[in-house]
């Protein structure tokens, strides 16, 4: 028997590109940085002071969602915004469903963590004797400067239950974390439970925000963050010899995948089909891919398998692309590795030359990219690249977007922890 197929009916996104689909799209294609100098807070003393902000973000701008839902930080209003402007855009809600058939899944960050609820209780349960902590005094400041619901806040989990909650959605309801593959890893699990019968329809995505004092820091100390912070809106350049690291960003991607049969019954607008998934581990380093990028393989040829198709009808790939040396090297030779000297005719972009790094919320937003790329039949650029890597030589359709006709597209997203995942997405003509 043919396993159901698997058609994206809604897609909601919130980035420093823009809050609305057509917003987002067009400044993808005009090649436009959403890379800037780090409002938010002061970041003067640290060796990195750029980021991709979502600006002027208000949530009622975007949702009709509970008061309270500010409580779950930046990560739960972005995935809230996202999630209720997929479903609006998907009109699923609208038509007497079932919603007891609507699941959730949802990758989510891990939450923000101020100063005052980390040092101050620290600070306070300090002791003169080496390995001795004073949990009570502990326990007794850190009730007295929690936020509001700061356990649910750093709760992944919490955000897909509120999901189900607002919406009376009572499908199979779950988290995922997988670091920076969690997003894309969302969508590839939400597929597979509409595949399997559990859900007719899944409200997926990822949503993360590192754009705070604490997240930024940690990012710093690993080294893994361009510091041209004089040149913000050419500092983000994968696959370019000059590359130094990447560039954060913040923000949410979801989409609304749908059974195929219900969505063409109910005359929904399908952007795209998702044809096929893989996800594998490097089985390596924390911080480091394999150096023979093993993990991306797998995954890039797990998703042509599921769908079966060969490597050779790819037309665009959605490259991870993160801008750091190790990466974009790899990555381009998992590619060559797997497609052979067909991998020289693919055009290969990356969404966070123009965004940056949207870390857990990377591979959803990206998924959005890819979907629109088939939908709208072009092809984004990569800025910024000017001067070519030898290691990095395949077609990174450099500076400019591209009308491109195609037919399937890969999604690639790569992880902490050699966590890889790819998504593979099909024209659905209309």
């Amino acid at each position: 028997m043919t396993p159901p197929r698997v058609a994206i009916t809604g897609i909601g996104v919130v980035s420093p590109a823009g809050c609305r689909p057509e917003t987002f799209w067009g400044s993808l294609t005009s090649g436009i940085s959403a890379v800037s100098g780090i409002r938010r807070f002061d970041a003067s003393s640290y060796p990195t002071r750029i980021a991709a902000e979502v600006p002027d973000f208000r949530l009622e701008d975007h949702a009709d969602l509970p008061r309270d839902w500010k409580d779950l930080g930046r990560i739960g209003q972005y995935a809230g915004a996202a999630a209720s402007l997929a479903l609006e855009d998907s009109r699923l809600l609208r038509n007497g469903w079932d919603r007891g058939r609507i699941g959730v899944l949802i990758a989510a960050g891990m939450g923000s963590y101020g100063h005052r609820e980390v040092f101050g209780p620290c600070a306070a349960a300090r002791s003169r004797a080496e390995d001795s902590f004073d949990w009570k005094a502990f326990a007794e400041r850190l009730a007295s400067v929690a936020r509001e619901r700061s356990a649910e806040r750093r709760t992944p989990g919490s955000i897909p239950a509120a999901m189900a909650r607002r919406w009376d959605l009572r499908g199979p309801v779950m988290s995922v974390m997988t670091a920076c593959a969690a997003g894309t890893q969302a969508l590839g699990d939400a597929a597979r439970w509409i595949r399997e019968g559990l859900a007719d329809a899944v409200v997926a995505g990822g949503s993360d925000s590192e754009l705070y004092p604490m997240g930024l820091a940690s990012f710093c100390l690993l080294g893994a963050l361009s510091t041209r912070n004089a040149e913000a809106s050419t500092a983000s350049r994968p696959f370019d010899a000059s590359r130094d690291g990447f560039v954060i960003g913040e923000g949410s991607g979801v989409l609304v995948l749908e059974e195929m049969g219900h969505a063409v019954r109910r005359g929904a607008r399908i952007y795209a089909e998702v044809a096929g998934f893989g996800s594998a581990c490097d089985s390596y380093r924390v911080t480091d891919p394999h150096p023979e990028g093993k993990g991306a393989v797998l995954a890039m040829g797990r998703a042509l398998d599921q769908a079966g198709v060969a490597p050779s009808v790819v037309g665009y790939i959605n490259a991870h692309g993160t801008s750091t040396v190790a990466n974009d090297q790899i990555e381009t030779a998992a590619i060559k590795r797997l497609f052979g000297e067909g991998a020289r005719r693919i055009p290969v972009s990356s969404t966070k030359s123009l965004i940056g790094h949207l870390t857990v919320g990377a591979g959803a937003v990206e998924a959005i990219a890819t979907a629109l790329t088939l939908f709208q039949g072009r092809i984004h650029p990569t800025i910024n690249y000017e001067r070519p890597d030898p290691s990095c030589d395949l077609d990174y359709v450099p500076k400019v977007s591209r009308e491109a006709s195609l037919e399937y597209a890969l999604s690639n997203s790569f992880a902490f922890g050699g966590q890889c995942a790819s998504l593979l997405l099909k024209t659905c003509p209309q």
